[in-house]
């Protein structure tokens, strides 16, 4: 239990709280709350304020990245961990009526701590409690909670089938509600696209309180959602997706490859077939600095890591890369066969013949701080280039690279399917990554500059005009914006994130949210009222 005084006691200990940090006194704002909970579902379960001692607890366990969890983090107001639908209907309504923001955490992978953090008083609604899953595989199909992670999800599939799975992320501890509305990326796109095109309907809970399906939210906010961002739109109480077919058997592998070693011809090549290959084969290129044993007057050298799923066995791959991407020399005994849902645990490094159930681990074993940024390529970089990359990465150390292939099926869906618009023309994406330990201000600030001067090395290569981001991949350095903010403002990370989708999201959220009250410094904004 969260709470077990009476409620008049909790409304005493937020009541100055809660009126001297916002614009209006709120005094009933917990009676609010009750008088929309069902009495078989109390809302005063769900409700951890700083006086209660799991308060920490409860805001900690879902922040993932530390640069996020220091003193000087503004804290929440309350934190309404939602049990049932009727709490998050009953929190968007009163929130609105008496004007406190509210951000929506599904698990807390906001890269930016939009999900849990606000300059303004607020509180959080956490959807960690809600993870049904309920799986029907005679229709292929499935309804997800918001609060459910792509661990859970895939472990429940595979319960039921060795045939099925479904296109998301390869973190298990992603959180269905934002992960598939930003999109969902995952190693099986180039066969089934994201997660957003393998989605069939949705539960959401609007400005007003309604729970709303997707014929009674209609088209337009249904294709929103999916990509869109939908904490922009709603609440995301559930998803109904559609599940793939995967063969019972498929085949992984990991080389790596130094400069000396001829990496730069296997990056080169790479980058000229990677999104021609076979749908069935994703390589994901990954890039680090480091020193090497023996060689030059650095002492330093750069590591490409080719990690793959084919679905498909071990002889049907070599057959595919010896043909169309010889000079990686894949080795029979560089592949393992395995189940699908067992390769979930091999881009996680963790050893083979591990039980599935560590799928069902919410929290990930230890935390760091970081930093990401993304980019988009659409023609191969010349080895000039990449050797002056090969110099950047080397003289920086301690910022990476993943590079992950587009093609296939990405190629076939048109940008305004959904409002995620990075398809045909793009040959890969780029997460860049920093991870450190050491806290303090300035060691967090010399790892944000050597991000940032990655991203920015890498500008004579990848797309522009715009200079186009992933929204999974959250990046405030791109603009930001704020509840008074408008169209021009939010137009500077819209067009990264949405290209000519924005506009389209815009009017969206003029007709269902004009009062812009589902907002954060990324959201999509409503248009002026004049």
């Amino acid at each position: 239990m969260a709470w077990n005084f009476h409620l008049p006691w909790l409304f005493s200990i937020l009541l100055f709280s809660i009126s001297s940090a916002s614009s209006d006194s709120i005094p009933d704002f917990l009676q609010c709350l009750s008088n929309h909970s069902l009495p078989s579902y109390p809302i005063s379960e769900a409700i951890y304020t700083p006086q209660n001692s799991s308060f920490s607890d409860v805001l900690q366990s879902y922040i993932r990245n530390l640069r996020f969890m220091t003193s000087d983090t503004p804290k929440p107001l309350l934190i309404v961990a939602a049990m049932h639908e009727t709490h998050v209907q009953a929190t968007v309504i009163c929130a609105k009526n008496h004007r406190v923001e509210i951000r929506i955490r599904s698990s807390g992978h906001d890269y930016e701590g939009l999900s849990y953090v606000s300059s303004l008083p607020f509180l959080i609604l956490d959807m960690f409690n809600l993870r049904e899953i309920s799986i029907d595989v005679a229709n292929e199909t499935a309804w997800v909670q918001a609060g459910a992670t792509t661990g859970e999800l895939y472990y429940r599939i595979a319960e039921k089938s060795n045939i099925h799975g479904f296109p998301a992320g390869v973190c298990t501890t992603l959180g269905a509600g934002g992960h598939f509305s930003g999109g969902g990326y995952g190693t099986m796109m180039r066969k089934y696209g994201l997660s957003v095109d393998n989605i069939v309907d949705a539960q959401l809970v609007d400005v007003n309180g309604r729970i709303l399906d997707r014929e009674s939210m209609g088209e337009d906010l249904f294709w929103a959602i999916r990509g869109g961002g939908g904490g922009s739109f709603g609440v995301i109480l559930a998803w109904k997706i559609s599940l793939v077919r995967v063969p019972e058997t498929v085949t992984v592998f990991k080389v790596e490859r130094t400069l000396e070693e001829g990496a730069t011809e296997i990056v080169s090549q790479w980058q000229e077939v990677a999104a021609d290959l076979d749908d069935d084969l994703f390589i994901r290129l990954g890039l680090s600095a480091g020193d090497k044993n023996r060689g030059n007057k650095s002492g330093k050298t750069m590591k490409a890591s080719f990690i793959a799923l084919f679905l498909g066995q071990t002889d049907r791959l070599l057959s595919l890369t010896n043909e169309s991407f010889p000079t990686l020399k894949l080795q029979r005994s560089d592949c393992v066969e395995m189940r699908w849902v067992d390769s979930l645990l091999f881009w996680l490094d963790i050893p083979n013949g591990t039980p599935v159930e560590v799928l069902l681990d919410r929290i990930p074993k230890g935390k760091i701080y970081l930093k990401r940024k993304s980019d988009y390529v659409k023609k191969p970089i010349p080895v000039e280039g990449l050797e002056e990359i090969w110099r950047v990465m080397m003289e920086l150390g301690e910022v990476g690279m993943a590079w992950n292939p587009y093609g296939g099926r990405m190629n076939e869906i048109p940008e305004s399917a959904t409002p995620f618009p990075h398809r045909a023309g793009n040959i890969f994406k780029i997460q860049y990554s920093a991870n450190w330990v050491e806290d303090g201000i300035n060691v967090t600030d010399r790892y944000l500059n050597l991000t940032r001067g990655l991203h920015k090395a890498m500008t004579p290569f990848v797309s522009s005009s715009p200079r186009e981001a992933f929204l999974n991949y959250r990046d405030i350095d791109i603009g930001s914006n704020t509840k008074d903010g408008g169209f021009a403002e939010a137009a500077v990370y819209g067009k990264e994130y949405f290209k000519d989708n924005f506009k389209r999201l815009v009017r969206i959220k003029t007709v269902v949210d004009p009062d812009n009250f589902f907002v954060n410094e990324q959201s999509i904004p409503p248009l002026a009222s004049n």
